[in-house]
């Protein structure tokens, strides 16, 4: 078993054996997604939420006192240590409230961040997490439950954009909301028939509520972004969130036609967008990638091949789909 976890390791690994110039004209996503372990050197998040990388992540334990790591075998549990504290405290205080056990931990980051695969066009430089809306059972899932575990959706699909109650419970709304309370929590997106839900409901401190932000998908979890570290200027920042609680017309929108129109079968469709290359990061995530592994780190994915899971929504724009297509203009978020 040892050898084999090093062999892994050492074929996940190869793209570092290349110069970093050699790397800047791979697929961003490709390049990314074939190293397995984290780069050596202080944590340092580069570029932006959905345009970057980080160095010398760290990992957040497969399990902890009150949360497991889901789909293990994706390799994307590394971030910032600001992150992995967050979801600690947060497994805590889930309990608290009364969440089950605490939390099932979706995606952060892959071990250097950058593009991903599948699933998000985020999470690329530490500082975001998706929370399932699952609580944590009182027996701990096994390794294959953790990939098998289907996802639960919060919305009643027999209705257009409506929570169903039963499961989105004052409980859930509370553990969105307990999130939104951290002041190193910069946003958290949901899905709007959520968002609406709670601005209907909340009856909490709702300044917060702006924090809240509604998205595509996101009914099956919550996905939290973290504020840039202070005085890390390679940490580009998102717009700040506008002031008011967001119960306005920038919610009101998502309940119109307009995001949710069909292509016009008349009109040509736009061309498919260039891969992402790793010369259009920013020039220190190829150095990045070339870089060597950070001494004793073996991730436990490189066990088992690498699965692309069904987690397919993400805050900075969805998969294109056939049914969720891509919105001509929407709100800021």
């Amino acid at each position: 078993m040892a050898a084999t976890a090093l062999l892994l390791l050492t074929a996940f690994s190869l793209p570092a054996t290349f110069p970093a110039a050699a790397l800047a004209d791979q697929e961003a996503k490709k390049a990314f997604g074939a190293v397995a372990a984290p780069s050596g050197g202080a944590p340092t998040p580069i570029g932006s939420y959905a345009k970057g990388c980080i160095s010398g992540a760290v990992a957040l334990g497969d399990d902890g006192p009150h949360w497991q790591a889901m789909r293990l075998s994706r390799n994307r549990h590394w971030g910032m240590p600001q992150t992995v504290s967050l979801l600690e405290r947060l497994s805590q205080d889930a309990v608290r409230i009364g969440w089950g056990n605490g939390i099932l931990v979706g995606d952060m980051s892959q071990p250097r961040g950058g593009p991903m695969a599948s699933g998000h066009a985020s999470h690329q430089i530490g500082l975001d997490v998706d929370v399932w809306f699952t609580p944590m059972p009182e027996q701990r899932l096994t390794r294959q439950q953790r990939e098998t575990l289907p996802f639960t959706s919060m919305l009643d699909k027999s209705k257009f954009l409506t929570v169903d109650t039963r499961r989105f419970t004052p409980t859930a709304a509370r553990l969105v909301m307990t999130a939104a309370s951290y002041p190193q929590v910069e946003r958290i997106f949901v899905n709007p028939a959520i968002k609406k839900k709670l601005c209907d409901s909340w009856t909490g401190d709702r300044s917060l509520l702006g924090k809240v932000r509604p998205m595509y998908g996101h009914d099956e979890h919550f996905h939290i972004r973290l504020t840039c570290p202070p005085g890390l200027a390679s940490c580009k920042p998102q717009a700040p969130v506008a002031a008011g609680d967001g119960c306005d017309k920038s919610l009101a929108w998502w309940f119109t036609d307009e995001p949710w129109a069909k292509p016009d079968p008349k009109k040509k469709p736009p061309a498919a967008p260039r891969p992402v290359m790793v010369s259009d990061l920013p020039r220190a995530c190829a150095a990045l990638l070339s870089a060597p592994a950070a001494a004793g780190t073996m991730p436990s994915a490189a066990m088992a091949p690498m699965q692309a899971g069904p987690e397919a929504d993400d805050a900075n724009g969805p998969t294109p789909s056939e049914d969720v297509p891509m919105p001509r203009a929407r709100p800021a978020q």
